[in-house]
């Protein structure tokens, strides 16, 4: 039977990707898309990595599983906790695969730390599998656990860069050690792939997407993509596999930076607090500037091992407070929002929320800088997300425009800026392209959503569809396959998905939480 390879490409839009494949730079690309079915698709809100990749393997957008963003906003309770994959209640592509006894390898997809046990196996990656703000990870992030000690020996395989890249200026070893992370993924993810005969395998390089973010479409995000596409190569010489390349959402060079609850602030739904802080930030003393001294001085790893957490999270980031320490700037009792980076927003429900959403909703609609307007919607969430976990989610979400990056830091003080750290924002345009014995070769075709990858590939590897995946069956297949839909797999909640892990150092590390 036909087996299958899945590549995903973090932040990868087709935007960046025609200019150099018109230019010929990326020529396995190219002939892929000569050869098979590719589309723009369509990410759910917000087009962020936590939720999309979950988006994918499960088919179901944020309410159908339960995480909305990188951290879970609870105003009612008053805490904000950053969120793991042990938090996302659904089954996945490789669940059914294996209920039909096929067999799977899922590597580097992020939303898989803490990994769990599949018939294959699990490789967690992204920037959820972490130890520390400064230290990678370096044990717990394989089932089954042994793997990763093949996965060293024989791949020097690592599950984040050393050094890792914190700057748009840091070009050199910075950029080396990412390219040298494919080379590693892409030579485990095959060999696995071939020796174990497996029936699936799925394979993220999730670092293309953070040099898109700090270079954009400067050389070395350049030379990360002809590194993929010289193993393009050698993916479409493997025999009776099919190739599908997908992301988790898109990329745009980023133009304005809008600072959200400053902007809740200024506009009366946020009422603030005095913090360290905000006595600290005037004398330059950053998490940033710390950071980058301790990488000129090479003592990242003895001030990380040095000095306890709780000190290092005193020292102020330049974008002002994130995750829970945003609680600490705000007087919840009179605050009407809350918002997350990239599109969520919370309101306090000691309020009247209908009537706070509706003059949000409208306060945000007519937001603008010198280039329009910043959202290209706004939304009440139950109008974006369907599934038994809307009323976890945020009451307001925000579509924003290509090139707008919605940063939640709280006491910065500004709330519209030139770019301040991210060359590219995420965008909701991905890729997908389809190629091989099971897929028509249509050329392009219009946009798809993200949610039809699940089902498209469950019934192309001979399984029947789960009535909760939200996504269509795409009309690629070539010889039209007959499925039916069956009852979904139940998640059973100690299965070990929800053992707990601290991510939010390492995101503020890449920028996702500055």
């Amino acid at each position: 039977m036909t087996r299958t390879f899945v590549l995903g490409l973090d932040g990868a839009s087709w935007r960046l990707l025609d200019p150099w494949i018109e230019a010929g730079e990326l020529p396995n690309l190219a002939a892929l898309r000569e050869d098979g079915t590719w589309a723009e698709s369509q990410s759910c809100l917000p087009p962020v990595t936590f939720p999309n990749w979950k988006c994918y393997s499960s088919g179901k957008d944020p309410g159908g599983f339960g995480v909305f963003w990188f951290e879970h906003v609870d105003l009612a309770e008053g805490r904000i906790k950053v969120t793991n994959g042990g938090d996302f209640h659904t089954a996945e592509i490789w669940d059914y695969l294996n209920d039909k006894g096929r067999t799977a390898g899922v590597v580097n997809m992020p939303t898989m730390y803490p990994p769990r046990e599949i018939d294959g196996f699990v490789v967690s990656g992204g920037p959820d599998a972490v130890e520390g703000e400064y230290r990678s990870i370096n044990s717990g992030y394989t089932a089954p656990a042994a793997l990763a000690d093949e996965l060293e020996e024989r791949f020097n395989y690592r599950v984040h860069p050393d050094p890792l890249l914190s700057s748009n200026d840091e070009r050199g070893a910075e950029v080396e050690a990412i390219l040298d992370l494919f080379d590693a993924r892409f030579e485990a993810a095959l060999s696995l792939f071939e020796e174990r005969d497996l029936d699936f395998l799925h394979l993220t390089l999730f670092y293309i997407n953070v040099l898109h973010h700090f270079f954009w479409d400067d050389e070395p995000t350049r030379r990360g993509w002809r590194r993929i596409d010289e193993w393009l190569g050698r993916l479409t010489d493997l025999e009776d596999t099919d190739l599908v390349l997908m992301s988790d959402h898109g990329s745009a060079s980023t133009t304005t930076e809008f600072y959200i609850n400053e902007w809740l602030a200024e506009n009366g739904y946020q009422t603030r607090e005095q913090t360290l802080e905000d006595y600290l930030r005037p004398f330059g003393l950053t998490r940033e500037n710390a950071l980058r001294l301790a990488k000129r001085a090479g003592a990242v790893d003895l001030l990380a091992k040095t000095v306890p957490e709780r000190l290092q999270q005193l020292v102020p980031q330049q974008a002002g407070l994130k995750r829970g320490r945003k609680l600490e700037a705000i007087n919840l009792d009179r605050t009407k929002a809350v918002a997350s980076s990239q599109g969520p927003i919370y309101l306090n429900p000691v309020f009247n929320v209908e009537s706070v959403r509706q003059a949000l909703i409208a306060d945000l609609r007519v937001a603008a800088d010198d280039e329009g307007r910043l959202f290209a919607g706004v939304y009440r969430g139950e109008d974006v997300y369907t599934g038994p976990y809307i009323t976890e989610g945020p009451e307001v979400v925000v579509d924003q425009r290509p090139g707008v990056h919605v940063n939640d830091g709280i006491g910065g003080g500004r709330i519209r800026t030139e770019p301040d750290r991210w060359a590219a924002e995420n965008t909701r345009s991905g890729i997908f392209l389809a190629s091989g014995p099971s897929f028509d070769a249509q050329g392009e075709i219009d946009r798809i959503s993200i949610l039809d990858l699940a089902p498209t590939l469950l019934v192309s590897a001979g399984c029947d569809v789960p009535t909760d995946m939200r996504g269509e069956v795409l009309p690629i297949l070539s010889d039209e396959p007959s499925w039916e839909h069956r009852e979904p797999i139940a998640v059973d909640a100690a299965d070990g998905r929800h053992a707990a892990g601290e991510v939010s150092d390492r995101l503020k590390r890449l920028g996702y939480m500055e």
